[in-house]
């Protein structure tokens, strides 16, 4: 099978990526309860490499949730339609040039353009997400005491997973109630009708024509039947919402039917999760990060998502433990990097190896920080020490494209205003901010914006008065 990603579109590794930090994902306390240490000790349980999880009762798959049901405001034409009927006649050769049985074909036959899914791929959001609106979506009590309930419902199956893999159960738990909700929502979309929409546009047209093959493939090796076979709007599939080239290289029959059944079998769809993440290269003696306190006059210059430090560093700058209980733990050699995904007035975190692992998965930081945090909730740890701002809202895409018509006016270059917070428009919005004395996070804000609007006048007394 071909490798590739997951998630569509391209993502990467790096946690340099704070232009990412606007996200596009979906969504009971214990302050005495320590975080695991960064180096705990390996499993007490030992099994061979190639023993596989102890299969379980396959469960009924749930009725996947029907797509939204709004009336597409894509209008395809008797042209467009003509159009993929012919793309789809090609698309068919490739098909069986490469091999490609009848029932592959047949699929692929069948398909029917979704105005639908063209709508949510060219739709941009009105507002950017804050990061307390994200993570209080993401990460609630009702997920949480769910997650809890399923780790001891599961336990044998996460701990066959853990000895095998490396990962811990609550971090499978976690990116599970992320993606679906702990199985509840798959999507609703047809994944080849999905796809075969995405490959026919032309907007990213080689990437999916590359998903829509893998998912013929996966088909053609009878893992699931057709019908059956149903994700997001783009084309992301099962518990887990694998993409079709991650199910190619990554997942795995952990129940021995010789399917991998990632829609119906919970131990399929968790051990390719466990597997993915081993091959991406999860580290089993680390966690993802912690929550950390700043010092004051703290230097914001270092959080920028790529500056790399030793524990014994970071400690060195002041950084300490978030919940006032004393000194950063240091663990000898371990590298970690600073982020502020709220800006100055958020938490900030130490982030890990693992984070890096997680961002592998979906590149986006507001999604990274709510897995780890979610695993952390469920394993009965506490909520953030650092308080939401009760003045916490997003910017819209017309302050955001202000913003940076403002930045630019300043001579702070953020690009052409197109109302999306890129790595542009940070880097900019970090220079204006050092500039006029605040921390310089690269977060928008109101009161940031505020602050530009203001900028011009008072740069303008100055030179009146000198």
């Amino acid at each position: 099978m071909p490798s590739r990603r997951r998630h569509a579109p391209s993502r990467s590794a790096a946690v340099a990526v704070l232009s990412a930090l606007v996200a596009s994902a979906a969504l009971p306390a214990c302050s005495a309860t320590p975080l695991p240490t960064e180096k705990p000790a390996a499993p007490a349980a030992a099994a061979p490499a190639d023993t596989p999880p102890t299969p379980e009762v396959r469960p009924t798959p749930p009725a996947p949730a029907a797509a939204a049901p709004q009336r597409p405001s894509v209008t395809l034409t008797a042209e467009d339609r003509a159009a993929f009927t012919r793309w789809k006649a090609d698309m068919r050769a490739e098909a069986q040039a490469r091999g490609l049985s009848a029932r592959a074909l047949a699929a692929l036959d069948a398909a029917q353009l979704q105005p639908r899914v063209l709508e949510l791929d060219r739709s941009q959001p009105e507002f950017t997400q804050t990061f307390w609106g994200y993570l209080g979506r993401a990460v609630n009590d009702r997920r949480v005491e769910e997650g809890r309930a399923l780790m001891q419902r599961h336990a044998d199956l996460l701990a066959g997973l853990e000895v095998r893999y490396g990962v811990p159960g609550r971090f499978l738990v976690a990116f599970w109630g992320m993606e679906t909700n702990y199985g509840s929502n798959f999507g609703g979309f047809p994944v080849v009708d999905a796809l075969a929409t995405l490959a026919w546009d032309a907007r990213r047209s080689a990437f999916f024509r590359n998903e829509l093959l893998a998912a013929l493939r996966i088909i053609d090796g009878g893992h699931i039947e057709p019908q059956r076979m149903v994700g997001s709007w783009a084309g992301a599939m099962g518990h887990m919402q694998f993409m079709p080239t991650t199910f190619a290289a990554h997942a795995t029959d952990a129940t021995g039917d010789g399917r991998i059944d990632i829609w119906g079998s919970l131990p399929d769809a968790l051990a390719s999760a466990a597997k993915y993440l081993s091959d991406i290269g999860w580290k089993r003696d680390q966690t993802w990060g912690r929550e950390v306190s700043l010092p004051p006059g703290f230097d914001y210059s270092v959080a920028d998502g790529q500056t790399r430090k030793s524990l014994q560093e970071w400690a060195a700058l002041g950084i300490g433990r978030s919940d006032g209980g004393g000194p950063l733990p240091v663990v000898e050699g371990m590298q970690a990097t600073l982020i502020l995904p709220g800006g100055a007035r958020g938490p900030a975190f130490l982030v890990y190896d693992n984070f890096n692992a997680i961002m592998t998965w979906n590149r986006s930081v507001l999604y990274a920080v709510a897995v780890g945090h979610l695993a952390d909730r469920i394993a009965g740890m506490p909520p953030l020490a650092t308080p939401r701002p009760t003045d916490d809202r997003p910017l819209s895409r017309d302050e955001v494209m202000r913003l940076q018509a403002l930045l630019n006016s300043a001579g702070f270059d953020a690009g052409q205003p197109d109302g999306l917070v890129g790595s542009g428009t940070r880097g900019a919005l970090r220079a204006f901010q050092r500039a006029a004395g605040l921390p310089p996070d690269g977060y928008p804000t109101p009161q940031v914006l505020a602050a530009l609007e203001g900028w011009g006048g008072a740069r303008g007394g100055q030179t009146q008065g000198q």
